[in-house]
């Protein structure tokens, strides 16, 4: 089952775009909303919201995705993300960026956008049974959604911060129609009625309940530079340099820098061991820690977007030597290479 559900932000086309129409400059909350998208989502979700720009980011402007969506669902994703996957949490009391002003600008925007009423899908009554199930989730979802719903390519459909907003009425709709166009196909005609329930209940099954901690900050006083008095650190030539070679040089003692461009709310829920949080929309303001003669390796979990990003922007200020961790933040853990929880390095 590809792509079953969509990750939630919002699409847009980019607020510098020639498909900008006059209704949309009417409304300022419509309009801040798209400057808002365009600097921190189109690098992942695409200008219109198409997705799949970076690492199969969702293609968030669905139409089946818009009508059956609540605005529950698209503001608190957009506030608290998805833990653990490649969609951040973008609200303040997360650490984010975003007051829950804009937040709901961004909320405007999207349901501009949308061509097409609600659809009655929310009660949708469903029963089933996780016996029957298993069997065809292992068949039509595990290669795309991974084991119990997570870890696969596409979107973790057991996060609690999906399911806790997500009914059953709108799985059973994705399932059952699809998101056409994109890598999700519609299971109708390919599973029966009951079949299709039976996945959802077996999907619900994996529903936990979604972490309140209280978010704390990444430490903004730590030291950038691992290994200090080390040798330089040789990483390659080009724009990208791999996980590998990245830990050869970090067991070898050389001196470099390793920063995680991601939201804080990512960074303080694990990151590369030693690495500092310099979120790729704020680089400048931490320019005064990272030193100019030292390597700087840019991690994200794209793999490339927001880590690239982060890396323009240093050379914008006469940074130099800076790298993108080629694959990024998830295959360094799945190396099973040294990650770290909490606000220091």
């Amino acid at each position: 089952m590809r792509a079953l559900l969509f990750g939630v932000m919002l699409f847009a086309v980019s607020a510098t775009s020639s498909c900008r129409t006059e209704e949309q400059d009417s409304d300022p909350r419509v309009s801040r909303g798209a400057a808002t998208y365009e600097k921190y989502c189109a690098l992942c979700h695409g200008n219109q919201g198409q997705g799949y720009v970076a690492d199969n980011a969702n293609a968030l402007a669905h139409p089946d995705f818009l009508a059956t969506a609540t605005d529950d669902l698209l503001r608190r994703g957009i506030a608290r993300g998805r833990p653990g996957t490649t969609m951040s949490a973008w609200g303040v009391a997360r650490g984010g960026p975003l007051s829950e002003v804009q937040v709901d600008e961004l909320l405007a925007f999207l349901r501009y956008w949308q061509r097409t009423d609600a659809l009655p899908v929310h009660g949708r009554k469903v029963v089933g049974e996780l016996g029957r199930a298993e069997p065809l989730y292992t068949e039509h979802c595990l290669t795309c959604h991974g084991a119990r719903g997570a870890g696969g390519r596409y979107m973790s459909i057991a996060n609690p911060e999906l399911l806790v907003t997500a009914s059953d009425g709108f799985l059973r709709h994705a399932i059952d129609k699809g998101r056409g166009g994109t890598p999700m196909p519609g299971f109708a005609g390919v599973l029966t009625d009951q079949q299709i329930d039976d996945l959802v209940v077996l999907i619900r099954s994996w529903q936990r309940p979604p972490s309140d901690v209280v978010q704390e900050l990444p430490d903004a006083t730590a030291p950038a530079v691992i290994n200090p008095t080390g040798p330089e650190a040789s990483l390659g030539d080009g724009r990208f340099t791999p996980v590998d070679v990245v830990k050869r040089e970090y067991d070898r003692g050389a001196k470099l820098v390793i920063v995680d461009a991601r939201p804080p709310a990512d960074y303080v829920l694990e990151h590369v061991a030693g690495a500092i949080s310099v979120p790729f929309y704020d680089v400048d303001k931490h320019l005064a820690r990272l030193p100019k003669d030292t390597w700087i390796v840019a991690y994200c979990g794209c793999p490339h977007a927001e880590s690239g990003a982060a890396i323009d922007a240093l050379a914008a200020h006469g940074y130099p030597k800076g790298k993108v961790l080629d694959e990024g933040v998830f295959v360094w853990k799945a190396r099973g290479y040294p990650m770290k929880a909490g606000t220091k390095p």
